[in-house]
């Protein structure tokens, strides 16, 4: 960041008064801008015993399988971002069920919060966000194309509490980066 979004003048970085990390700061307006981790949403969407995955038509990770998820927008729910995503990737209804996984992720300044959801319907397509979307059982995950390190992580213990005839919930930091 160059220039203050309130008032156009220079930033500066610094600690501001009471702070412990470096910030923006606008010397002119006093505004300090504060980066924050951005929340990503998302659900693991099931019709009967089979999971809906989507190969990504967008970067990154174009042309990897994913589960439905993105950027949570301002004024909506944590289940609301989850089911609008899977609305927009694979055009499919969902009823968000229980909290599945948060994950941390530092390296990109992100929290991934996924859930567990139904299908309302068999019905789904691809969308101008994914290239594929397709039900598939377990032993059809293609594993060594899952796009992101949480994606792999909501899959796994959601496998595993479904295997266990529970739904619990996980959080964990995922440290390492693909692609």
């Amino acid at each position: 960041m160059n220039f203050c979004s309130n008032c156009g003048s220079p930033v500066i970085v610094r600690v501001p008064d009471g702070d412990f990390v470096p910030r923006h700061v606008c010397d002119a307006c006093g505004t300090i801008h504060y980066r924050n981790p951005k929340i990503v949403v998302g659900c693991v969407p099931i019709w009967e015993d089979r999971i809906l995955i989507c190969k990504r038509g967008i970067e990154p990770r174009l042309g990897f399988w994913t589960i439905c998820g993105g950027f949570m927008e301002n004024g909506e729910t944590l289940e609301e971002g989850a089911a609008r995503e899977a609305r927009e990737e694979a055009q499919v209804d969902v009823e968000i069920g229980s909290l599945l996984v948060v994950a941390n992720i530092r390296h990109a300044e992100q929290v991934h919060v996924f859930f567990r959801a139904r299908m309302r319907t068999p019905e789904f397509g691809v969308t101008h966000e994914s290239l594929d979307v397709k039900l598939v059982t377990e032993s059809e995950i293609p594993w060594s194309d899952i796009a992101f390190p949480s994606t792999e992580f909501a899959l796994r213990h959601f496998l595993a509490d479904r295997r266990a005839g529970v739904e619990a919930h996980h959080i964990g930091e995922m440290h390492r980066r693909f692609g």
